[in-house]
């Protein structure tokens, strides 16, 4: 493994562009990239047994249980930059402005490859700023230029618009928006802005997005099953998990010449071929991007000694396309004081001097980082329904006013 330059400036993407090109010329192993602990660029190469065309080996989030390692090949990739290519009109260069690791990162240096193109690298070693950005995208040189962001990263660069970003963002031939759901408000902003946005529905499994605002791209088909799930098939579609044969055909099979991948999403398509993503079929809340288990987040919440019980939710945002939320039983007797960690145990706000959500809010924005929920409702117990069940709906239904859309 090759570790380039750590965070503190742009990520050294050179040796990874070389290792791709490298396996997409089938002259070496399959690629891997990660960030190690010093925030360096990691440069993997792995063995993929049965797959000789090999070419990039994705991790997926890990959000229902161990991640998986999706196999791209050459086919699937170079079928995905071709259709790409054909959906936006053109080969051009590209900011890379995601991580990195995962599929719409390393799609960047694919499709920059494919283009003979040299991808530009945003400054992320101090988070995701308009600033940066900007910076970035001002170091584009080619008269045809894209990018890829979540929504929350455009509503970010909409909501502090410099002339100079609002400049880039126009400049861009087209910005790729995909990762989670992007709010009608949001589209309708970027649209006004004139920003050219496409939106994007796919994963690691699909080579990426392979939906462009609602269609297939080419050599892509959709559908969905009698369960509501959504099925994408064509040349786009992974080789498989490294390491983890799917014998029975749960996840990919083959039927009529085509390989299919049976996803976690439910949908509905129109009688125009268009596709509308209903939701998730588990319990995965994407939020700013990232795929969150709404059971990881509860067992979270239930460590606290001031929780009874919890139940999570996804709930709409504009910020993030859906916000964590969480309904709490508190535990009887239970002191919030004592359960907050000891900088914030004198905060003032306890059992008896302070809201309680207000509390458990502030210690989980300690503890939990990302998954802390953004909106919390406290109260003595969870709403149930007559079965003995929780009542998600009504709790759903009470977080979604409590959060407000924010």
């Amino acid at each position: 493994m090759n570790s380039t330059t750590p965070t503190g400036g742009p990520l050294n993407i050179e040796p990874a562009l070389k290792a791709l090109a490298a396996a997409l010329h089938g002259e070496g192993p399959a690629v891997e990239l990660s960030i190690g602990e010093d925030g360096a660029l990691v440069v993997g190469h792995l063995e993929t047994p049965g797959c000789d065309d090999a070419v990039a080996v994705v991790r997926t989030s890990g959000s229902t249980g161990t991640p998986k390692a999706t196999v791209l090949t050459v086919e699937s990739l170079a079928a995905s930059s071709m259709a790409t290519a054909l959906a936006l009109k053109g080969e051009g260069q590209w900011l890379l402005a995601l991580p990195v690791q995962y599929v719409a990162g390393i799609q960047v240096l694919v499709r920059s490859l494919f283009a003979g193109t040299r991808p530009w690298v945003m400054d992320m070693s101090g988070g995701f700023t308009p600033e940066a950005f900007t910076a970035a995208a001002l170091e584009l040189t080619d008269k045809i230029r894209f990018t890829s962001l979540v929504p929350t990263q455009l509503q970010r660069l909409l909501d502090e618009p410099s002339p100079d970003t609002l400049a880039v963002l126009r400049r861009f031939n087209a910005v790729l928006l995909g990762g989670a759901p992007a709010p009608a408000s949001l589209l309708a902003a970027a649209r006004e802005a004139g920003v050219r946005v496409v939106t994007t529905y796919g994963s690691a499994e699909s080579s990426g997005g392979c939906i462009y605002d609602g269609y297939p791209l080419e050599g892509v088909s959709v559908r969905v099953a009698d369960d509501g799930r959504i099925l994408l098939g064509g040349d786009t579609i992974a080789a498989g998990y490294l390491d983890a044969p799917d014998q029975d055909g749960a996840t990919f099979f083959e039927e009529d010449g085509v390989r299919w991948y049976r996803t976690s999403d439910i949908g509905s398509i129109d009688d125009d071929g268009r596709l509308t993503v209903l939701g998730r079929a588990d319990d995965v809340i994407i939020t700013g991007g990232l795929k969150v288990s709404a059971a990881h987040v509860q067992e979270e919440l239930e460590k606290s000694d001031a929780v009874a019980a919890a139940f999570v939710a996804g709930v709409p945002s504009a910020e993030w396309g859906q916000a964590l939320a969480a309904y709490v039983a508190l535990a009887p007797h239970a002191s919030l004081a004592a359960s907050l960690p000891a900088p914030l145990a004198g905060a003032g706000r306890d059992a008896e001097g302070g809201d309680p959500a207000v509390v458990l809010e502030r210690e989980w924005r300690h503890t939990l980082g990302i998954l802390a929920p953004k909106t919390v409702l406290a109260a003595p117990a969870l709403l149930m329904l007559p079965n003995g069940k929780p009542d998600r709906l009504a709790m759903t239904a009470e977080l979604n006013a409590l959060h407000g859309g924010k």
